[in-house]
């Protein structure tokens, strides 16, 4: 390495003795040659071949035509020689930077070395000085996590307890919710099949103007019904009983073709489910004739009260 550090380049080039300028190269302005001895040299040698073929006698002799072209020959070669020498000049001149550049970087690297063994040093001291403490920090490191993981444990099982509590509470107060709706439906229906039956007694009883006023009170009731999604129907006249919509009074087998007489009690839909089907009263001509009113009136509560709680625990479910 020292060797290196303390290289000396050569500081002479071929032709020392003859070009003096040419002998030291620790600039780079000293490693330019002087080019005009070579160009004059160069240009006495083809005066020279000119004038031995000028000065020959014709035709020429072979001796003549060597010497001409030796002297151009030789004249190129000296043409050339600075050149070639300022090529190999500046070459050294790169080598002999390489080599300080390379010096330079090893006693950096000397430097580097020297500071990376100080630091590995200090690391082991830190680490020896530290070993104790580094055990203590472990240990108490891991006593943490493991009081942390209990205490997430028990923090999930109380959330477990307290959604497992909460769920039973809101079960227990959708089933009230449930409850108190199926009652309040049960009432409203049975209000409305008493309207029901009363407009339908007042229809029976010829007075127009009466039943014209308790038509327009059902009309009210039902609209305020409605708004709470509770909408009761009828079933028209003459239209084929439908099975899912209808209930036909006292027939417990209707035939397929059956067509609607009348309408005894109302059916009802709430928030658009069917809740209960309409009671009625089919066209058959053996059936005996009975008061549609007072048949209402008497029927239709107890249809309700049938009909109702039955739907409304399914709606419930």
């Amino acid at each position: 390495m020292e060797r290196a550090c303390h290289y000396e380049p050569r500081r002479w080039l071929a032709l020392r003795q003859h070009f003096s300028d040419t002998a030291r190269m620790n600039e780079a302005p000293e490693w330019k040659i002087p080019k005009w001895p070579f160009l004059l040299a160069n240009a006495i040698l083809i005066i020279a071949a000119a004038v031995v073929i000028y000065q020959a006698a014709h035709p020429i002799s072979p001796a003549e035509i060597y010497i001409s072209i030796g002297c151009v020959a030789l004249g190129a070669l000296l043409g050339c020689l600075p050149f070639i020498l300022d090529y190999r000049a500046t070459g050294k001149l790169i080598e002999v930077n390489a080599v300080t550049t390379v010096a330079e970087q090893l006693h950096d690297l000397k430097k580097y070395s020297a500071q990376i063994t100080t630091a590995t040093d200090q690391w082991a001291h830190v680490q020896e000085s530290t070993k104790g403490h580094t055990e203590k920090t472990v240990t108490a490191a891991g006593e943490i996590a493991e009081r942390m993981a209990t205490e997430i444990r028990e923090f999930n099982e109380f959330q477990v307890k307290l959604n497992d509590t909460e769920k039973g509470a809101l079960r227990l107060e959708v089933e009230k919710l449930r409850r108190t709706e199926g009652e309040w439906l049960q009432v409203v229906a049975r209000i409305l099949d008493h309207i029901f039956a009363l407009h339908t007694a007042a229809t029976r009883s010829g007075q127009p103007d009466l039943a014209e006023q308790i038509g327009s009170f059902q009309n009210a009731c039902r609209d305020a019904a409605r708004r709470v999604g509770l909408t009761p129907f009828n079933a028209v006249p003459d239209e084929k009983l439908d099975a899912q919509k209808h209930r036909a009074h006292d027939v417990e087998n209707p035939p397929a073709d059956a067509v609607v007489a009348e309408t005894l009690a109302p059916g009802m839909t709430f928030q658009g489910r069917l809740i209960r089907p309409a009671l009625v009263r089919l066209h058959d001509a053996s059936a005996p004739v009975t008061e549609p009113a007072k048949e209402a009136v008497e029927a239709t509560p107890e249809k309700s009260e049938a009909a109702v709680p039955g739907q409304l625990a399914l709606e419930a479910d």
